[in-house]
């Protein structure tokens, strides 16, 4: 039985219109590498003042991008069919940025868990679990990729795939 459900953000619940491949050009100047992906794996091995400039120039690359963010209608059609459950967001993008889309877009969350609480989806889904109080075999999690498949199934949970 689904007692709450978890969003991801980017391409489930809008369209954040980032070049990045622009973006992993300045990640590759700060890490000094010519490989960063998997971004999240290279992200989380850095040091925290690494990892600060880089999460400075992602906040700056999607802040400057955020007038032009637009609505995924798919998974907007799923959050209001989902409105009287728990909600929690689990997303790549800053908190920054975040704030300014839930306001904008009129959306409200129970928890929301960014990039500066983790880098891994699965580890984001088990802060999101604790922080709804709901066992992850209980959760919906709704995302659009083959790597937010493979999270919700090592994390346990349901999911349900938003066309991008």
């Amino acid at each position: 039985m689904i007692e709450a459900v978890i969003f991801d953000l980017d391409r489930t619940l809008i369209h954040l219109p980032i070049d990045y491949e622009e973006l992993f050009i300045e990640f590759k100047k700060i890490m000094h590498t010519e490989e960063v992906r998997p971004l999240v794996d290279t992200v989380s091995k850095l040091d925290p003042i690494t990892k600060g400039k880089v999460f400075k120039v992602w906040d700056k690359a999607e802040l400057s991008v955020s007038e032009r963010i637009t609505i995924n209608e798919e998974g907007v059609r799923i959050y209001e069919e989902y409105s009287r459950k728990p909600k929690a967001l689990v997303t790549l993008q800053g908190r920054k940025v975040v704030e300014i889309i839930l306001e904008r877009f009129s959306l409200f969350f129970d928890a929301v868990v960014t990039r500066e609480d983790a880098l891994k989806r699965d580890e984001q889904l088990r802060i999101a679990s604790e922080k709804l109080k709901t066992q992850l075999q209980n959760l919906l999690f709704v995302g659009n990729t083959d790597g937010d498949y493979a999270a919700a199934r090592k994390a346990g949970c349901q999911f349900l795939t938003v066309s991008k």
